[in-house]
């Protein structure tokens, strides 16, 4: 039996691939199955090639048609066996994906199974089916497919977007434009920040709401184009069932009765010609409407001009679901073989829709004394349905380059005095290639968030893009869509170098908004607190109006969770990469984290700038997996990579003579002397001096000048405010208080080598471990603490993370014990009583470090003994 360990969605480029941004990963284990690869399960290559002729497409690494089948009768494994059957069930519900593969974890018989999706909901189902169908392969058992793909399709139909909303969508990624699915519906997010817009099916923030009102209400429509001199059908407004004999006997018969409110035909019947059909369908329009209107019934075609920023962009003539007599066949046997047209699908996922059998087919067939069994004589059309929507079964035909010029300019006339941005105008004439006075022609309604289908994809005629000139209106030439975004990936130092950069970019005149290990802001406002390092967090900020700047702190963990947040970026900072997180998400390597952190790179758009540290092999590795400019920073100028670098006129940020300096070829640019920068604490501390580096580096790769980064340097104040859980010391009267987010054996070593620069006769030390970190980690770390510590005290991490808070503890005791049997350490599992014990045992010059998870309990902590003492000082 196999097992579903874990299914991830990535929504955003990946670990799996940049471009692929669709992906589910479903972590696998095939248990026994690993000793049985396919050739040696009796009988399953032949029963998988019964069920799915079709795979026989499938190329796997043969790159050849039936290569996959080879791979299986040569024998594969069943995760590989899977990630086929999963592409080929939504393929076979009509979504057609292709990229796949499968890679073990590391531990035996457990695989990361990887696949695309087109709809995230039919993705996670076909993960579970796939597994299902291949348990009974195995196993021999009857498997019912149907039904998975049915259950797909309808999956599909419920959760995609409508065909006018798809539409926009697709040309939006057409052009490069990100975008944004506001919700389950159909509202939706073009661009990013201030330079977003957004629409809703067809309706944009642009649409006037008193233009929709108007257009919702047909009698005000009416009136208003009968007065600008727009032929109109003749009619009024009813309210009960006492006005519809005054209404037959002033409009005459035959007539349409439509709810005053209604849209999309919904309540509408055609065609009424007697007392009785009246009364029906005046109580079918009630209920969508409290007032009905009754108009003449003008004969003629059904047409639909679709007019947008008052521009002329197509027509269709529309036809109601119907069939055909052969003199023969029963209605009902009509509409069975009408429905096995190849152009007809479910939902909206072809050409054409289905025609369903409901109510308002029985009705219409009344019309005509009509049933399903009835044989209709040959060539005689029948009409199914009252209206001529494509959702129920309708047909179009496009006529756009037949149009009349005057009925173009009675149209585009239209528009205006309704005072829609996209307008649908339902016409009904003989023809539209003359004009409307001369034919009888009227108009019959106008639309707000007209639907696109009859146009995008029309039963006969010419499909038109008319999606393209709702782009043009919302983004014409010179109208951004983006706003800037520099990310920032690393082991350490992400947020002080996100912090950073974006006190650069506000005071440089741009509204930021970032996002950062402990909460994300706009300008100097938190609003929302916490570790929001990961897409959603990104999002947040690139839908927010406001902001013209991100600079988004972009983890690990939401890389593997769910890709980025964004499509691509300007500039992306990777600050190093040590190791931490080892063994979590089966990144068992530093090659395995490099990999993960080069997905920030690879997502810096080709003339943009990806920002590696070329002290660290592995980041500096980076270099070679993108496309576009690179820029290094060291704290040695004499680095070879620098070096070699900058002879080819590369740019890199250095450590020299004590200056932040930019060397762009041989060309040196000194920004400021480290000393002068806050936040390196007078040049003290080497890791602060490497974040300082990396701001400046990627804050002039933007485009920043060197006066602004300079002033900015000297303006940032390392503090609890600014940086909280970095560096922050509080000074007391005889004693300090340096309170770090250290939480690694690299962060540790980096405030071992602060300390060594700090005279103090007692240095205190309060520690933990994470527990998500392998053994050896956390034994680093006690023994880290043993040398730069002289007295330890253990504390109870908040989040244990799966371990047990006494085998952290044991771990680093055990590293303690490595470094000095006799080091004097004790455990204190509450961090504020940890704390407050470490300044009870506070001596003149003693210096207290703690190595906090939970930075604002610690820092209120010290913040009211600072009070209590100054308290006592007055």
């Amino acid at each position: 039996m196999m097992k579903i360990v874990e299914t991830k969605v990535l929504r955003g480029p990946n670990y799996w691939s940049n471009f692929r941004k669709k992906l589910i990963v479903m972590k696998l284990d095939i248990g026994a199955l690993e000793e049985q690869p396919t050739n040696k399960i009796p009988g399953f290559p032949e029963r998988l090639k019964a069920m799915f002729p079709s795979m026989q497409s499938h190329r796997c690494s043969k790159t050849h048609e039936g290569g996959f089948f080879e791979r299986v009768d040569e024998g594969t494994w069943m995760g590989h066996v899977i990630e086929h059957i999963a592409l080929e069930i939504q393929t076979l519900a009509g979504m057609d994906v292709g990229f796949g593969r499968t890679r073990g974890t590391g531990q035996k018989g457990v695989y990361n199974v990887v696949f695309s999706y087109m709809e995230e909901k039919v993705g996670l189902f076909a993960a579970k089916a796939s597994v299902a169908i291949a348990e009974a392969l195995i196993a021999g058992n009857n498997y019912d497919l149907a039904s998975d793909i049915s259950r797909m399709r309808e999956i599909r139909e419920s959760v995609r977007f409508g065909p006018s909303t798809g539409s926009l969508v697709d040309e939006a990624i057409a052009r490069d434009i990100p975008y944004i699915r506001l919700n389950k519906e159909s509202l939706v997010q073009l661009g990013y920040g201030k330079n977003q817009v957004r629409f809703r099916a067809t309706m944009t923030d642009r649409t006037s709401s008193i233009a929709v009102d108007l257009a919702s209400n047909k009698e005000e429509t009416k009136r208003m184009l009968e007065e600008a001199a727009i032929p109109v059908a003749k009619g009024m407004c009813i309210v009960s069932e006492e006005e519809i004999k005054e209404v037959i006997d002033t409009v005459k018969f035959p007539l349409v009765f439509k709810p005053l409110d209604g849209n999309h035909g919904k309540g509408a019947s055609i065609n009424v010609k007697t007392e009785e059909e009246a009364l029906r369908a005046f109580h079918h329009a009630k209920k969508y409407s409290r007032k009905i209107i009754v108009e003449r019934f003008i004969t003629g075609y059904d047409f639909r001009v679709l007019v947008i920023n008052h521009k002329f962009i197509a027509a269709a003539l529309r036809e109601p679901a119907h069939v055909t007599g052969d003199g023969l066949s029963s209605i009902g046997k009509l509409i069975e073989e009408e429905n096995m047209d190849p152009r007809r699908g479910y939902g909206h996922e072809n050409v054409l829709t289905e025609i369903s059998i409901d109510k308002e087919t029985h009705d219409q067939l009344a019309k005509y004394n009509y049933t399903l069994e009835t044989i209709l004589p040959k060539g005689e059309k029948c009409y199914l349905k009252g209206t001529a929507n494509l959702s129920t079964g309708g047909t179009s035909t496009d006529v756009t380059d037949i149009v009349h010029p005057h009925n173009i300019f009675i149209c585009e006339r239209i528009s205006r005095v309704i005072g829609l941005d996209i307008c649908g105008i339902d016409i009904m004439a003989q023809n539209l290639s003359e004009p409307l006075e001369q034919t009888g022609g009227v108009v019959l309604e106008v639309n707000a968030a007209p639907g696109f289908r009859m146009h995008l994809a029309p039963a006969n005629g010419l499909p038109r893009n008319v999606a393209a000139p709702v782009l043009d209106m919302l983004y014409p030439p010179g109208k951004n869509c983006r706003i800037p975004i520099i990310a920032i990936t690393g082991t350490n130092g992400k947020t002080t170098t996100t912090r950073l950069i974006a006190h650069i970019v506000k005071n440089t005149g741009h509204r930021v908004g970032y996002t950062t290990s402990d909460g994300i802001y706009v300008q100097n406002s938190m609003l929302t607190k916490g570790d929001t390092t990961g897409p959603l967090s990104a999002e947040f900020i690139l839908k927010d109006p406001t902001v013209e700047f991100a600079v988004l702190e972009t983890a690990r963990g939401g890389i593997l969770r769910s890709g980025l947040g964004f499509g691509r970026c300007d500039v992306a900072v990777i600050t190093n990469i040590q190791e931490d997180h080892m063994g979590l998400s089966d990144i068992n390597t530093l090659k395995d984290m490099t990999n993960v952190k080069a997905v920030v790179a690879k997502s810096v758009k080709r003339d943009g700038t990806v920002v590696l540290n070329a002290d660290n092999e592995y980041c500096a590795s980076i270099a070679k997996m993108v496309e576009c400019h690179v820029a290094y920073f060291s704290m040695n100028e004499n680095n070879p990579i620098i070096q070699q670098h900058c002879k080819k006129g590369g740019l890199a940020a250095i450590y020299e003579n004590g200056f932040i300096t930019i060397k762009k070829g041989e060309w040196k640019f000194r920004v400021e002397k480290a000393h002068n920068i806050p936040l390196t604490f007078g040049g003290r501390v080497s890791f602060m001096i490497a974040n300082v580096l990396a701001a400046t580096l990627a804050s002039y790769a933007y485009g920043f000048t060197i006066d602004d980064i300079k002033s900015n340097l000297e303006t940032f104040i390392p503090s609890a405010a600014q940086t909280p859980g970095r560096m922050n010391i509080f000074e007391f009267k005889e004693h300090k208080v340096l309170i770090d987010f250290a939480h690694n054996p690299d962060g540790f070593k980096g405030i071992k080598e602060f300390l060594s620069t700090i005279e103090s006769p007692y240095k205190i030390g309060i520690i933990t471990g994470t527990g998500d970190r392998r053994d050896s980690d956390i034994r680093e770390m006690g023994r880290i603490s043993a040398e730069m510590f002289d007295h330890i005290i253990i504390r109870q991490d908040k989040f244990l993370r799966g371990r047990q808070a006494e085998d952290i503890v044991r771990l680093l005791v055990e590293g303690i014990m490595e470094y000095d049997k006799n080091k004097s350490y004790e455990y204190i599992p509450k961090e504020v009583e940890a704390l407050k014990h470490a300044l009870s045992l506070a001596k003149p010059g003693a210096f207290i470090t703690a190595l906090s998870d939970v930075i604002d309990n610690a820092i209120q902590v010290v913040q009211s003994y600072q009070e209590k003492e100054r308290a006592l000082a007055v």
